[in-house]
């Protein structure tokens, strides 16, 4: 848990470092499903004529990523048949989980949920499961690629790599849908090109898996009961932190609330707005890609000179305000050159928020249980939000796309104050008789 700061030119060099490397194609790898099953999909719904209350209740299929932890401990624990011996635990998981991605995908192109929405949302059902599961493998994956003063690098490098599949499965995935629409207003064709190519995308998790070397990880404990041993990994972290763990938890719980909630009726409200699927991708690819390169770097580089817990707090204040410019976007109207500054605001706090918020969860974890800790820590972050965002559809319609903004903004501040009774945690966790 010891932070040490990096000075200098290691700042930069540690970038090009092979394990950094890796992690950028791995973090695009983990970002792309994402959107496939929220954001995109949204827009996809909307498209599709379904009303914004059941958006908001599909979005309930992101709450896979929040259970991840239960299927954790046989990641950690459970060698998979001829593939482990092959590939290495980390990476026989990996490839299982990938290719289950790029299958469920496919799937879910071949849906039309104007017809039948139940089968489009079994299907992103099980690209959620699946992508959970590849998180799973890939977080344990990047804590033991790497020491802890190389953590931060490596969760900026993986930032980014996440950040531009997000752009991609976001912004790319409207631009080949429009690319493809041949005639005016809905049509699942071209969706499901979109989705086909995603689905291809997909394809470079699996090969940086098979390019990349097993890292080394701890013995995993064999003594112990079963019972024991899906355990032992939680009470480790209770007992480290002791008296400060609830405030731990509680900081992870809500720290990408502001976010998530929002996120959920981004798309809509860009269509609902008069913005076509090409102005959105086009604004999202230019200006999103830039300023997401730029707020992971920044994140990492932030990180690593004024540790972990500073840049934590920078990122939470920069979340709940740009949430704030998505309602001045609501009052000033389709204006594209507005959209752009509320893209690049948001993408740039979201770069930087995230590189510093997997650095800090890294630095959590137990060698011996990585896997599990981060899974239990990562389904924490995201299982209140989600759930609170299954009822965002419901708030637009009650208070309106602006009021609902603001709302998320004002959810987002006591995050802040949880940050700094947080470092006091990190302080007792790292005092020997703790």
């Amino acid at each position: 848990m010891q932070e040490k700061v990096v000075r200098g030119w290691d700042v930069v060099r540690v970038y090009a470092e092979p394990a950094s490397l890796r992690m950028f194609f791995f973090g695009f790898s983990s970002g792309l499903p994402l959107l496939l099953v929220l954001g995109t999909l949204s827009f996809w719904l909307r498209e599709a004529g379904v009303d914004l209350k059941t958006i908001g209740f599909l979005s309930w299929v992101g709450l896979v990523y929040g259970f991840k932890w239960v299927w954790a401990p046989a990641i950690d624990r459970v060698r998979l048949p001829f593939l482990s011996a092959r590939l290495g635990r980390r990476r026989a998981w990996l490839v299982v989980a990938q290719t289950g991605i790029v299958g469920a995908l496919i799937g879910l192109s071949q849906t039309d949920p104007a017809a039948s929405l139940a089968w489009t949302a079994a299907w992103a059902l099980l690209t959620a499961f699946a992508s959970a599961t590849q998180d799973i493998a890939l977080d344990a994956y990047r804590i033991e690629s790497a020491q802890n003063d190389r953590q931060a690098a490596l969760a900026a490098m993986y930032q980014t790599g996440y950040r531009i599949a997000m752009i991609w499965s976001g912004a790319g995935a409207l631009a080949v849908a429009a690319w493809a629409q041949s005639v005016d207003g809905y049509e699942q064709a071209a969706w499901s090109a979109s989705y086909l190519v995603m689905a291809a995308s997909a394809g470079v998790g699996l090969v940086t898996s098979f390019l990349s070397p097993e890292p080394e990880t701890a013995p995993v404990p064999r003594e112990r009961p079963s019972a024991a041993a899906l355990l032992e990994p939680f009470a480790d972290f209770f007992r480290r932190f002791g008296r400060w763990a609830a405030v731990v938890l509680l900081l992870i719980a809500t720290y990408r609330i502001s976010d998530v909630v929002m996120g959920i009726m981004a798309n809509p409200f860009y269509q609902d707005l008069g913005f076509t699927k090409q102005e959105v991708a086009a604004v999202s690819k230019v200006f999103g890609v830039v300023m997401t390169l730029a707020g992971a770097f920044a994140g990492g580089a932030v990180t690593m000179k004024l540790g972990v817990n500073r840049a934590l707090f920078i990122g939470a204040l920069l979340s709940c305000l740009t949430n704030l410019l998505f309602a001045a976007l609501a009052a000033v109207g389709p204006n594209l050159a507005f959209l752009a500054v509320v893209v690049s605001a948001d993408n740039l706090a979201a770069g930087l928020a995230s590189a510093a918020f997997v650095a800090y969860l890294s630095g959590l974890t137990s060698s011996a249980y990585s896997a599990t800790q981060y899974a239990l820590f990562s389904s924490l972050m995201l299982l209140l939000p989600k759930f609170l965002a299954g009822f965002s559809g419901v708030a637009v319609e009650a208070v309106g796309y602006s009021g609902f903004f603001v709302a998320t903004s004002v959810i987002g501040v006591p995050v802040a104050l949880l940050v700094l009774l947080a470092e006091r945690a990190a302080r007792e966790e790292r005092r020997p008789e703790a």
